[in-house]
């Protein structure tokens, strides 16, 4: 037999607990919660389709070819003209193209994470960021969230803490919009208390922003890439929740001097991002196609949002310590069940009514916060949603006969 000499970072992978969920949620009489699915429903066939014979018939020998690093000039043209119609000026030094938010994760970590580093993020945050940095032997440190956002004064608290300790924080990682697992925003004010608190402690933010178009009510909020003064914050884009997950297409905003470490990290990583997909991607975007499949979205998604708040308001018994969020964009909201309710136990028996969900203790660094889970409400449909929650709700009643409630 062989020996196999893994690498430290091996022995420290573990494989993504929402995507071995998906494999069990397969049979199509299961209603899935669990993933963040775009509703394949509403992509855009047609215009994908004219767009790539476009690459094909205009760019044929540039779109078959390896392209710059630093991303296919030209969609990096598109891009900076999207990103300064919903206010988010930017230059081309400052843009890298990635292979989807989630590689520009993975070069953050590499660029940033030396083992034992102390970084800082959200309680709850995303679990493929708690994978990506976890390879890399971050030493987490959590800041708390209420329903505005990550807390100002715990977030200080938790600085100070680090600093004392001679231990300063490589960066602090933020979902401001429609957070990822939590659906909650970061408010307008507390937007200004971060920048200022890492203006005052020279801290590195990073801003993942999958979500910020996807606003069903109330005003856009700038993001803190855009309201940042001093050139401290990294943000993080992607194509797979606005347009197509399919597409593997993000980018990397941030200072020309860190970008430029990114690109020395990706040219390690795939050389490039693909060119055929950038340019048919560019197209789509010069073409309106991208903010035209964003307000699709908005307006099936509000419905299939407001679908679950009345199935849980409907169907989810009344009892203290029972909440969920109700978010304004994005994708997901937080269910919170009474403190002696786990879960995590819940997966089999939820497999048996044909449900399926996250468990919200995934989101959490240190595995903790076990009576909570993650909605998606962007995959099934109206119906499905209010028979799922239904089931859901069974489950949670049985488990409220059995279990001590705290």
């Amino acid at each position: 037999m062989v020996d196999f000499q893994y690498s430290a970072m091996a022995g420290r992978l573990r494989r993504s607990e929402i995507r071995e969920l998906l494999k069990l949620t397969r049979n199509p009489e299961t209603i899935s919660f669990a993933g963040g699915l775009p509703d394949p429903a509403i992509f855009p066939y047609d215009a994908v389709e004219a767009a790539s014979l476009r690459a094909i018939h205009a760019c044929g020998r540039h779109a078959l070819q390896y392209s710059p690093t630093e991303g296919d000039p030209f969609l990096k043209e598109q891009l900076i003209q999207f990103m300064a119609r919903h206010g988010e000026p930017v230059k081309p030094e400052n843009l890298l193209v990635v292979a989807s938010s989630q590689q520009g994760i993975d070069l953050l970590s590499k660029v940033f994470i030396d083992p034992g580093d102390p970084i800082i993020v959200e309680r709850p945050t995303y679990v493929g960021t708690i994978q990506a940095f976890r390879a890399f032997n971050a030493d987490f440190h959590g800041a708390e969230i209420d329903h505005d956002g990550v807390i100002p004064e715990k977030l200080e608290q938790l600085v100070i803490r680090l600093i004392d300790e001679g231990r300063k924080p490589k960066f602090v990682y933020l979902i401001p919009d429609f957070q990822n697992p939590s659906g909650i925003t970061l408010s307008l004010e507390r937007r200004s208390q971060v920048l200022a608190l890492a203006t005052a402690y020279d801290l590195v933010i990073v801003e993942d922003s999958p979500y910020r178009e996807l606003r069903y009510e109330g005003d856009l909020l700038p993001s803190l890439y855009s309201l940042d003064r001093d050139g401290r914050v990294i943000q993080l884009k992607t194509f797979s929740k606005i347009f197509c997950p399919g597409f593997r297409i993000g980018w990397m905003v941030g200072p020309a001097e860190v970008i430029d470490k990114f690109v020395m990290a990706k040219q390690g990583t795939d050389l490039c991002t693909a060119a055929y997909v950038s340019i048919i991607a560019g197209f789509l975007i010069q073409d309106g196609h991208l903010e035209k499949q964003i307000e699709i979205s908005k307006k099936l998604y509000q419905r299939k949002r407001a679908a679950m708040l009345a199935a849980l308001e409907k169907y989810m018994p009344k009892i203290d310590g029972l909440w969920w969020s109700k978010p304004e964009g994005g994708m997901f909201l937080w269910l919170q069940l009474p403190e002696g309710i786990d879960a995590n136990d819940m997966i089999d028996d939820a497999i048996d009514l044909k449900v399926a969900f996250v468990i919200g203790s995934c989101f959490f660094h240190d595995g903790s916060n076990r009576n909570t889970m993650r909605l998606n409400y962007s995959y099934p449909t109206e119906e499905q949603i209010a028979e799922g929650i239904r089931r859901l709700a069974t489950l949670v009643e049985r488990r409220l006969a059995v279990s001590p409630v705290r």
